[in-house]
């Protein structure tokens, strides 16, 4: 085997000194190559960041006002329909206080009239009357209702 004059010429040590310069020189290219692209990865990162920051920050107040809105029409929908069930209902009643039959049979119920020629009962519930006198007490009522039950009882009979 013959060999080869420029290898006698360079020493192991020599061999491994220029390999490690090489493998350097290598890791240092990809080295700068990597923080080049990271550098301009970098920097379309921030712009883009950026950009959805602001899309944020300039559509969070609008968005809000919407929800908010939607929110209040569906609350203003809500009142509207109930207002119309009762306008169907005070339009019902309407109708129905136009027959006097209707209008009769309330004053009999409500105001306890009675047709001439007929005789008028009330009947008093016995324990509704004694769970009145449990609860009615001068102390437990309004000021002002005593005032003009005074004012009621000064104006008629005296009691002893």
């Amino acid at each position: 085997m013959a060999r080869r004059p420029e290898a006698d010429r360079f020493s192991t040590a020599t061999r491994l000194r220029l390999l490690g310069e090489q493998t350097a020189e290598r890791v240092y290219r990809s080295q700068n190559r990597r923080q080049a692209r990271r550098s301009r990865l970098t920097g379309r990162a921030a712009f883009l960041a950026l950009v959805v920051c602001s899309l944020v920050v300039a559509l969070a107040y609008p968005m809000r006002q919407y929800v908010s809105q939607r929110a209040d029409i569906a609350e203003q929908e809500r009142l509207m329909d109930e207002a119309r069930e009762q306008v169907d209902q005070l339009r019902d009643e309407k109708a129905r206080l136009q027959d006097d039959m209707y209008v009769r049979r309330l004053a009999r119920e409500h105001l306890h009239y009675v047709l001439p020629g007929e005789t008028g009962y009330t009947m008093i519930d016995p324990e509704a009357a004694e769970a009145q006198r449990e609860e009615g007490g001068a102390a437990e009522r309004p000021w002002y209702s005593n005032v003009w039950n005074g004012v009621d009882s000064a104006d008629g009979p005296q009691q002893k």
